[in-house]
């Protein structure tokens, strides 16, 4: 009889906390320049405003590395749901913090109109797809909460994947101009939603009929 593989159960929170790895060096470096006050000309507009980009990488790099952990085929649901009472709100952290340095910060060099709406758009949409994920399962709709929460996870983790999205224009080409730029931007965001969209499929094909809903009045 052959012997079934299983994925490790760390592989996944190894995988997408390796992913924001980056993202949240980047961001306790910007931490640091703030508290030390030594702007240069990337820095000066959060150093004229730093509560937005402050909330910001506190509530991104919590969700990312919570997050991590709420997709594992072995979670005990006792943490994932204190987990989650945490990452929710710092999820809606980075989200609305992300919106509010759009509107109010200057653009950074080679952002244009593309990036300026895109970051809204997404802002916007892993806010919505966070309210629809608790909604969902207070209704006891638990594939649809996990297809919602990770859907606005995927947005989350833009910033990671944007890392690999621009480095071979950086390496082969250097900067980038305004257009390859929202290319490199946009296609991180529609990349990472592409997968999750696959594994909800995947999830669906394998959970079969729709079992019925119970409402889970003790989530929060």
């Amino acid at each position: 009889m052959p012997r079934t593989v299983t994925r490790p159960d760390w592989l996944v929170p190894a995988a997408l906390i390796l992913l924001a790895l980056v993202p949240m060096i980047a961001g306790m470096a910007r931490l640091n320049d703030l508290a030390t006050g030594t702007a240069s000309s990337e820095t000066a507009r959060s150093h004229a405003a730093p509560l937005p980009v402050v909330l910001h990488i506190i509530g991104a790099t919590i969700y990312a590395l919570l997050g991590a952990f709420q997709f594992t085929s072995a979670r005990h649901t006792k943490w994932h749901r204190v987990a989650g009472r945490v990452a929710f709100p710092m999820g809606l952290l980075a989200a609305s913090s992300g919106i509010w340095m759009t509107l109010t910060y200057p653009w950074a060099n080679a952002d244009g109109e593309a990036v300026y709406v895109a970051r809204l758009i997404f802002g916007a949409g892993m806010a919505v797809a966070l309210i629809l994920g608790v909604t969902t399962i207070l209704r006891g709709d638990v594939a649809a909460h996990r297809a919602w929460m990770l859907r606005a996870y995927a947005i989350g983790m833009g910033a990671g994947t944007q890392v690999f999205t621009h480095m071979p224009w950086f390496l082969l080409v250097g900067p980038p101009t305004e257009g390859p730029r929202a290319v490199m931007m946009i296609g991180a965001w529609v990349l990472n939603l592409a997968v999750a969209e696959w594994i909800i499929a995947n999830d669906k094909r394998r959970a079969g009929p729709t079992p019925t809903r119970r409402p889970i009045l003790n989530f929060l």
